[in-house]
Parts: structure tokens; C-alpha cells; sequence
């Protein structure tokens, strides 16, 4: 896999991500929201791009400015499984 596919795939997974905002994907690949929507109609089926949208529209852990402060992590800490 090219440094590009891996980009774009943690892109991806970054933005079905519930608790990633969208704002820690611009700092980390220079995408905005819109970039990152235009990013998701290309390489997503367009089911999977409805389903996405639905999911994200208006969920409030996915704006910096909406989030609540008590959520100060990127993800779940039961999430990923210690090893």
C-alpha cells in the first residue's frame, strides 16, 4: 500500500470515528470538513457515503466547538484492547 492509500484509508477511519473531530483531521492531513466530505463521496460506495453522513450530521463529537469538555480523548478507553 502507497503512502497515499494508507493516508486516505486513516483518513476514512478517522472520520467514522465518532469521537475523532474534524478539526484533528485538518491538522494531521490539511483536510477541512468539506475535504474530508469530498474525500468520502469518492472513495466510499454511495450507500456507505449516505450512511456516513447521516451518522455524522449534526453529531456533536465531531466539532471541536460543539464537543462537550468533559470528553478530552479521541476515542473510548475500552475501545482498543490492552496488549
Amino acid at each position: 500500500m502507497t503512502s497515499t492509500q494508507e493516508s486516505v484509508s486513516r483518513i476514512i477511519e478517522m472520520a467514522w470515528e465518532d469521537r475523532t473531530p474534524f478539526e484533528a483531521i485538518a491538522v494531521q492531513y490539511g483536510l477541512d470538513e468539506q475535504g474530508v466530505i469530498k474525500l468520502m463521496r469518492k472513495h466510499l460506495k454511495p450507500s456507505s457515503f449516505k450512511i456516513w453522513r447521516k451518522r455524522v450530521s449534526g453529531r456533536k463529537t465531531k466539532h471541536l466547538k460543539l464537543r462537550s469538555p468533559d470528553v478530552s480523548r479521541g476515542y473510548c478507553p475500552t475501545q482498543y484492547k490492552q496488549r
